[in-house]
């Protein structure tokens, strides 16, 4: 026996339209701010709620789908100065290094020595 709601009458709902010779019906979840802003649209466009809805998203996968152009002009690194602390020669850095080296060498020759494997 067949139910007797309306619906269940046709193969399809009412306001469904074909899509690929199939029949595709959603309901959706939207967010507050969202649905009063689809509403607002929809009162003072003079469209329905869903034709509003249709047309968001297919504005929202298009601007997906052809991403705006990246600007003419080309993009421009903004230097700052950043110097060095007083008392530190940039012509002497690999002095500086080497001092490093020396030290780290110095501490593990050391801990060696005290703690042999």
């Amino acid at each position: 026996m067949r139910p007797t709601h309306l619906d269940a009458l046709q193969d399809r709902h009412h306001d469904a339209k074909p899509i690929h010779r199939r029949f595709v019906r959603t309901t959706l979840t939207l967010d507050d701010d969202l649905g009063e802003a689809l509403n607002r649209t929809a009162r003072l466009s003079g469209q329905s709620f869903k034709e509003v809805v249709n047309t968001v998203i297919r504005q929202g996968l298009s601007a997906c789908e052809h991403p705006p152009a990246a600007e003419d002009r080309p993009f421009v690194v903004q230097p700052q100065a950043c110097g060095l602390h007083p008392g530190i020669d940039p012509l002497r850095l690999n002095q500086l290094l080497d001092q490093l080296d020396i030290k780290q060498f110095m501490a593990i020759q050391e801990s060696e020595r005290l703690n042999p494997a």
